[in-house]
Protein backbone atom coordinates (compact mmCIF):
# COMPACT_ATOMS: atom_id res chain seq x y z
CA UNK A 1 0.00 0.00 0.00
CA UNK A 2 1.31 3.38 -1.01
CA UNK A 3 0.83 6.27 1.58
CA UNK A 4 2.10 10.10 0.60
CA UNK A 5 1.51 12.60 3.55
CA UNK A 6 0.42 15.41 0.91
CA UNK A 7 -2.19 17.77 2.85
CA UNK A 8 -4.94 19.79 0.67
CA UNK A 9 -3.88 23.32 0.08
CA UNK A 10 -6.00 26.08 2.54
CA UNK A 11 -8.80 27.82 0.24
CA UNK A 12 -8.98 25.51 -2.78
CA UNK A 13 -11.99 22.78 -3.45
CA UNK A 14 -11.19 19.73 -4.74
CA UNK A 15 -12.98 16.64 -5.80
CA UNK A 16 -11.97 13.95 -3.59
CA UNK A 17 -12.63 10.77 -5.50
CA UNK A 18 -9.96 12.48 -7.95
CA UNK A 19 -7.54 13.13 -5.43
CA UNK A 20 -6.16 9.47 -5.20
CA UNK A 21 -5.81 7.62 -8.50
CA UNK A 22 -6.28 3.40 -8.75
CA UNK A 23 -3.19 1.33 -9.06
CA UNK A 24 -3.47 -1.97 -10.28
CA UNK A 25 -3.29 -4.75 -7.86
CA UNK A 26 -2.92 -2.34 -5.44
CA UNK A 27 -4.24 -0.08 -2.43
CA UNK A 28 -3.29 3.44 -2.71
CA UNK A 29 -3.60 5.80 0.44
CA UNK A 30 -3.36 9.54 0.45
CA UNK A 31 -3.30 11.34 4.04
CA UNK A 32 -5.19 14.74 4.03
CA UNK A 33 -4.65 15.45 7.78
CA UNK A 34 -3.06 13.92 10.33
CA UNK A 35 -3.24 14.92 13.52
CA UNK A 36 -3.13 13.86 17.37
CA UNK A 37 -6.99 14.51 17.90
CA UNK A 38 -7.49 12.29 14.12
CA UNK A 39 -6.66 11.65 10.56
CA UNK A 40 -8.11 11.92 7.06
CA UNK A 41 -7.23 9.37 4.85
CA UNK A 42 -8.64 8.48 0.70
CA UNK A 43 -8.04 5.03 -0.50
CA UNK A 44 -8.27 3.83 -3.55
CA UNK A 45 -8.77 -0.29 -3.62
CA UNK A 46 -8.11 -2.38 -6.94
CA UNK A 47 -10.76 -4.79 -7.34
CA UNK A 48 -9.60 -8.18 -4.93
CA UNK A 49 -7.38 -5.69 -2.52
CA UNK A 50 -8.25 -5.55 1.34
CA UNK A 51 -7.50 -4.66 4.88
CA UNK A 52 -7.21 -7.87 7.47
CA UNK A 53 -9.45 -7.72 10.25
CA UNK A 54 -8.23 -5.51 13.14
CA UNK A 55 -9.59 -3.01 15.67
CA UNK A 56 -8.66 0.64 16.36
CA UNK A 57 -9.02 2.49 19.80
CA UNK A 58 -11.21 5.16 18.57
CA UNK A 59 -14.38 5.33 16.19
CA UNK A 60 -13.82 5.60 12.27
CA UNK A 61 -15.90 6.51 9.30
CA UNK A 62 -16.06 5.10 5.97
CA UNK A 63 -16.89 7.50 3.24
CA UNK A 64 -17.50 5.71 -0.41
CA UNK A 65 -16.46 8.49 -3.10
CA UNK A 66 -16.56 5.46 -6.11
CA UNK A 67 -18.09 2.38 -6.55
CA UNK A 68 -18.91 0.13 -4.15
CA UNK A 69 -17.34 -1.27 -0.82
CA UNK A 70 -17.39 -3.94 1.80
CA UNK A 71 -16.50 -3.47 5.09
CA UNK A 72 -17.01 -6.60 7.43
CA UNK A 73 -17.78 -4.97 11.28
CA UNK A 74 -18.08 -7.83 14.47
CA UNK A 75 -19.18 -10.06 11.65
CA UNK A 76 -21.66 -7.87 9.76
CA UNK A 77 -21.13 -7.42 6.36
CA UNK A 78 -21.97 -4.12 4.97
CA UNK A 79 -21.68 -3.08 1.15
CA UNK A 80 -21.91 1.07 1.20
CA UNK A 81 -22.03 2.68 -2.15
CA UNK A 82 -21.11 5.82 -3.18
CA UNK A 83 -22.20 8.24 -1.47
CA UNK A 84 -23.01 6.32 1.60
CA UNK A 85 -20.74 6.31 5.20
CA UNK A 86 -20.44 3.60 7.81
CA UNK A 87 -19.21 4.14 11.35
CA UNK A 88 -17.37 1.54 12.23
CA UNK A 89 -16.94 1.86 16.05
CA UNK A 90 -13.92 1.90 18.40
CA UNK A 91 -12.69 -1.79 19.30
CA UNK A 92 -14.37 -3.94 17.10
CA UNK A 93 -12.77 -5.96 14.39
CA UNK A 94 -13.41 -4.82 11.10
CA UNK A 95 -11.93 -5.57 7.65
CA UNK A 96 -12.74 -4.08 4.18
CA UNK A 97 -12.39 -5.61 0.92
CA UNK A 98 -12.48 -4.62 -2.75
CA UNK A 99 -15.02 -7.34 -4.24
CA UNK A 100 -14.95 -4.55 -7.19
CA UNK A 101 -12.74 -1.44 -7.04
CA UNK A 102 -13.53 1.70 -5.14
CA UNK A 103 -12.75 5.28 -3.11
CA UNK A 104 -13.11 6.02 0.36
CA UNK A 105 -12.56 8.60 2.73
CA UNK A 106 -11.74 7.34 5.94
CA UNK A 107 -11.90 9.95 8.88
CA UNK A 108 -10.49 9.08 12.25
CA UNK A 109 -11.59 10.40 15.94
CA UNK A 110 -9.18 9.50 18.48
CA UNK A 111 -11.04 10.77 21.44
Amino acid sequence: MSKTAEPMSPAQAIRLAEYVQYAAGSIVSRALVQKPVGSITLFAFDAGQGLNEHTAPYDAYVQILDGEGEVVIGGQVVNPKCGETVLIPANVPHAVNARQRFKMLLTMIRG
